[in-house]
């Protein structure tokens, strides 16, 4: 077999070995999306107040982080622009600080300020609260009842904030779900309660069947 020859079966190879991969990882691509999609036609806010949301969270952080830096921990979520803050602070005037900051966020209207004045907690800590709140995300799916997209979870030294725009009867049950996850103290509703009947309007209407009739 002459140089060339092996040269050109080379570059046939990669060619096929590159397709094989493009064609592999569109799937994947095209699932992601959909399901990115998904998630965002399930959120009961509009698409604009999620972007505000995103935004808020993002601002406050960023400003928190140039004012305070490391000497605090301050989680902050963003939910129909209220805005919960979570964390420790070393004393009582930085904890007021990080509200002003917060509160002069545009598209901020309301903020619930749940800092503690801690020590910064550990990362142990920490990582237990995210097991908590994925405790109780998978509690929600497992319930017959609740849509746990239209929920937003934080739990905070096993304080666990529930928040989202439900109806009475998810707010109760959403209750219960987190009240018997292990690991939760304590549970905090943070819900804007709307009616049986806008949930209705809410819910994304079924795609139409297939058309029986014949060409």
């Amino acid at each position: 077999m002459t140089s060339s020859t092996r040269q050109v079966i080379a570059r046939l190879t990669l060619t096929a070995s590159l397709a094989a991969v493009l064609t592999a990882c569109v799937p994947a691509i095209m699932g992601g999306a959909m399901m990115g999609t998904a998630l965002v036609a399930s959120d009961r806010r509009t698409s604009g107040a999620q972007l505000e949301d995103e935004g808020v969270e993002l601002r406050s952080a960023s400003r928190i982080q140039d004012s305070l830096g490391d000497r605090v921990h301050v989680n902050i979520t963003s939910y129909n622009r209220r805005v919960l803050i979570t964390g420790e602070v070393p004393s009582v005037q930085d904890r007021q600080l990080v509200e002003q900051i917060v509160s002069r966020v545009d598209n901020v209207q309301a903020v619930v300020n749940e800092l503690a004045v801690l020590g910064n907690s550990t990362l142990s800590q920490r990582s237990s609260d995210t097991l908590v709140t994925g405790r109780v995300k998978a509690g929600m799916v497992d319930a017959k009842d609740l849509f746990a997209n239209a929920f937003k979870v934080v739990t905070e030294r096993g304080v666990t904030y529930l928040m989202g725009r439900v109806t009475q009867r998810e707010a109760d049950s959403a209750s219960e779900v987190a009240r018997t996850t292990q690991g939760v103290q304590k549970v905090v509703k943070l819900l804007d309660i709307i009616s049986e009947d806008e949930l209705r309007r809410l819910l994304p209407k079924p795609a139409p069947g297939p058309s029986n009739s014949k060409p």
